[in-house]
């Protein structure tokens, strides 16, 4: 029944709307300790990867290269070679659903909604060594003894001392996110290529085990997104790439580390990274890149708006002939861009350049692999930017351990095992309350002497209320100035003053009103019998009587 595009589609809309539920479902429940946390962060980021890949399915199918959902829609309204007939797809359509039900007469319905809550209950399966304690602490042992087997991570102070002494493990902890101590001539051997992209991978995959939703997404939307929409143009080749690139944790985190490739471009060309930099003492000064990317250029027209000097630098440092006009130094540096300097002919080149040629390509390719270098080292410094928190629980744990002994280790890692089983069992253990005790604030029953010394035992009923009930006599008291007691008395038109406290039968409260009524008209001034009036003769009289005696015109 889902073989068709259209309910393919639906399908899948369908699907990342209940993820999406899920997700908000999962952040609304707040995890306990660091490993629920751990396990929340990686459910949600599985959930979005199941998103994207979803979505990416969705774009090939409205991208519909192949005409299928074209062709689907056409059919779906009657469309044929012959022409138009609605009648005829539909009844073809109704006999098609007839046909499954007759060949699946026992098909029934799943609930899918208990199929996405299973997700909310999984244990995603996440790799941790023991050293990590569940990402807690970083493990660079396997990295540490590659350090120390180098000669750029040999002691520096005593030459003689340094084939036998080495660095300990507390101390390469705080060396190995400061690469720019290292010595520039060291930096261009392969080994330390080999270690800085060790350490980098090991960096980013632990990155990515223990904070998999790291605010990514601002991170490439500063850096990337006008990248893309200039180069491609449209928001939906970009939402393309966006799809496509977030398909794996290795990209995400390519992209989050592109905006230190964009800081690094920029203190290269002024050379300023640390370590690498002009006039520093570890090495000579490198040699400028004065090379021009020709991919980002098609024409030589767009080629030409480097500028004169641009090119000049650029066919200087390839050994080509660096005269003529704009127009021809751009033709002539376009040339290489499609074909090698080895088949260029030989007038492009300048005289007795051949040798220099070939000394200019090892130059550019010793910059190109220490930029490269440098790169790495830029990354490094911002991801133990990032897990600076750890690196510093990493450094307390292992001086921690150096005034331990190995049984006082075992133990304290016994009771740390099973501080956490008991937290979870906790957690998991229903609230033995067979006297039905009020809860506390800790989420368990109060004391049994609590709930008898404030009476809760004692059962209070309100008519008024609608025969609400409320256990002990401090709630009782109080409810008297509550909302549902002030509604009740309104609904009887009258007014909810201290006179009717303790009263909580309707009919007392009737009876007590018309007394309070009554005697206030006892009390009330009678304006016609109490009102006085005076004569001209200086009798008084009240109101009445004076108003029949001037009626009757004796006054």
């Amino acid at each position: 029944m889902s073989s068709t595009l259209l309910e393919t589609t639906r399908a899948s809309h369908e699907e990342v709307e209940r993820l999406e539920r899920l997700i908000v479902k999962e952040f609304q429940n707040d995890p306990t300790s660091s490993k629920d946390r751990l396990l929340q962060s990686h459910r949600v980021r599985n959930m979005i990867d199941t998103i994207v890949s979803t979505s990416h399915k969705l774009v090939d199918i409205y991208e519909d290269k192949d005409q299928a959902r074209k062709d689907e829609i056409a059919a779906l309204g009657g469309q044929t070679a012959s022409g138009t007939n609605v009648f005829s797809a539909f009844y073809d359509r109704l006999k098609e659903i007839r046909e499954y039900h007759r060949r699946h007469p026992a098909a029934r319905v799943v609930d899918v909604d208990e199929q996405y809550e299973a997700l909310l209950k999984e244990e995603p399966v996440i790799e941790f060594t023991g050293e990590e304690a569940h990402g807690k602490y970083l493990d660079l042992h396997e990295l540490y003894n590659q350090y120390i087997n180098a000669k750029f991570g040999m002691p520096r102070n005593d030459k003689k001392e340094s084939e036998d002494s080495h660095i300990e493990y507390s101390t390469y902890l705080n060396l190995f996110s400061q690469p720019q101590k290292i010595d520039r001539k060291l930096k261009l051997t392969m080994q330390y290529r080999e270690y800085t992209q060790n350490l980098l991978e090991y960096l980013v995959y632990f990155f990515q085990r223990t904070e998999p939703l790291q605010d990514l997404d601002k991170i490439f939307s500063k850096v990337c997104i006008w990248r893309h929409l200039l180069k491609l143009g449209g928001y939906f080749d970009f939402f393309m790439i966006l799809t496509r690139s977030l398909q794996s944790h290795t990209s995400l985190t390519f992209y989050c580390l592109k905006q230190v490739v964009t800081e690094f471009e920029e203190q290269w060309k002024d050379g300023k990274v640390p370590g690498w930099g002009g006039g520093q003492e570890n090495g000579p000064v490198p040699a400028q890149d004065t090379s021009i990317d020709l991919d980002y250029y098609t024409t030589v027209e767009e080629l030409m708006q480097v500028g004169l000097e641009k090119l000049k630098e650029a066919l200087a440092s390839l050994g080509l002939k660096t005269g003529g006009t704009l127009q021809q130094r751009a033709e002539r540096l376009f040339l290489t861009k499609h074909t090698p300097l080895e088949k260029l002919e030989k007038k492009h080149f300048a005289k007795g350049s051949r040798l220099p040629v070939q000394n200019g390509a090892a130059a550019l390719k010793e910059n190109i692999n220490s930029k490269e270098v440098a790169l790495m080292e830029a990354k490094v410094i911002k991801l133990c930017t990032l897990l600076s928190e750890t690196i510093e629980r990493t450094k307390e744990n292992v001086e921690k351990k150096q005034a331990l002994t190995y049984e006082e280790m075992e133990s304290e890692r016994q009771e740390e095992e099973m501080q956490a089983e008991s937290e979870s069992d906790d957690d998991d253990q229903q609230i033995y309350n067979p006297l039905k005790l009020p809860m506390g604030w800790d989420g368990k029953p109060i004391p049994y002497w609590l709930y008898k010394l404030h009476g809760l035992g004692q059962e209070f009923k309100c008519e008024i209320c609608g025969n609400y009930s409320y256990w002990g006599r401090r709630a009782y008291e109080r409810h008297f100035k509550e909302f549902r007691h002030q509604h009740g008395m309104r609904c009887l038109n009258i007014p909810n003053t201290k006179n009717f406290n303790e009263i909580t039968s309707i009919e007392e409260a009737k009876e007590l009103w018309k007394r309070i009524q009554a005697r206030q008209g006892i009390n009330k001034w009678r304006p016609d019998l109490e009102e006085e009036y005076e004569d001209k003769e200086g009798n008084i009289y009240n109101k009445k009587t004076f108003t029949d005696l001037q009626r009757q015109g004796l006054i």
